[in-house]
């Protein structure tokens, strides 16, 4: 029996729809960017551009693109799966949002054990009209103590844990310039100290001694972390987020190089907080 496609049928009132989709898709993929190997449940969203003269798209199509280009998640292979969006859905511009956690082994500085790390990984990828974006996020925890707090107080400092999210911009060149194990090495890499699951008190010792070395207020991370991103030459956007330990409030910081060069094309990730 042929059944009526409601979807296809014309529409008159003129309006051309920035965003039609599917969203909140939670589905099984196995991320594998050639540093990282992992599985996972993402949540994954996916979104056209309507043409005014369309009445609707076909939204079971994209959970069919979501089965057969996400399953088998490489971010480098994004651009296959945003031209097969466009060319199923007959569209000039489709978008994939994707979203899980992503753990990383670290080792606690003098113990040597090792745990594992979860951090939140994003991937917004656009196809329009022929060109791709892709921006890989990664969010994470380190430990920052207060630089004022140490240079007034005749012993001791505040500390607190600091959400880092560092946003990177790859193109139709380029699609995924730093491996998101890079993004989230970069990140510990700010900050007081890094955070470890496990320690023991000999580690303890070593972390907290560490952070007191290291003083760093949410500007300072801002601006280091965008300036190990400057020095590889990539677009980002860089987020920071201190949870404080001794306010009511939180503090932030946060920077985006080049000013124009990131986030113009995709719908901007939330903050880290």
């Amino acid at each position: 029996m042929q059944l009526p496609d409601i979807q296809d049928e014309p529409d008159r009132r003129g309006i051309e729809l920035d965003e039609v989709g599917v969203a909140g898709v939670r589905y099984p993929v196995h991320f594998a960017d050639g540093s990282t190997v992992q599985d996972g449940i993402a949540s994954i969203d996916v979104s056209v551009r309507l043409p005014a003269d369309r009445r609707g798209t076909h939204m079971s199509r994209m959970l069919e693109l979501v089965h057969e280009y996400l399953r088998q998640l490489d971010p480098r292979e994004l651009p296959t799966a945003l031209k097969a969006a466009a060319s199923r859905l007959d569209v000039d511009s489709a978008q994939f949002d994707l979203s899980l956690p992503i753990a990383f082994e670290v080792v606690a500085p003098e113990s040597a054990i090792a745990s594992w790390q979860a951090s939140d990984v994003s991937l917004s990828a656009k196809f329009n009209e022929g060109d791709v974006l892709v921006e890989t996020t990664v969010r994470t925890d380190v430990t920052s103590l207060c630089p004022c707090s140490k240079a007034i107080s005749d012993y001791g400092a505040h500390n607190q844990r600091s959400r880092v999210g560092l946003t990177v911009l790859g193109s139709s060149d380029d699609v995924y310039p730093v491996p998101v194990r890079r993004l989230f090495e970069m990140i510990r890499a700010v900050g007081s100290t890094p955070v470890f699951p496990i320690i023991k008190r000999i580690d303890e010792r070593a972390v907290t001694m560490r952070a007191h070395d290291n003083p760093a207020f949410v500007e300072d991370m801002a601006r280091d972390l965008s300036a190990a991103c400057r020095e590889i030459g990539v677009a980002h956007r860089v987020s920071v987020r201190n949870f404080e330990s001794i306010h009511s409030h939180d503090a932030r910081a946060g920077v985006t190089w080049p000013v124009r060069g990131l986030g113009s094309a995709l719908v901007a990730p939330s903050g880290p907080g």
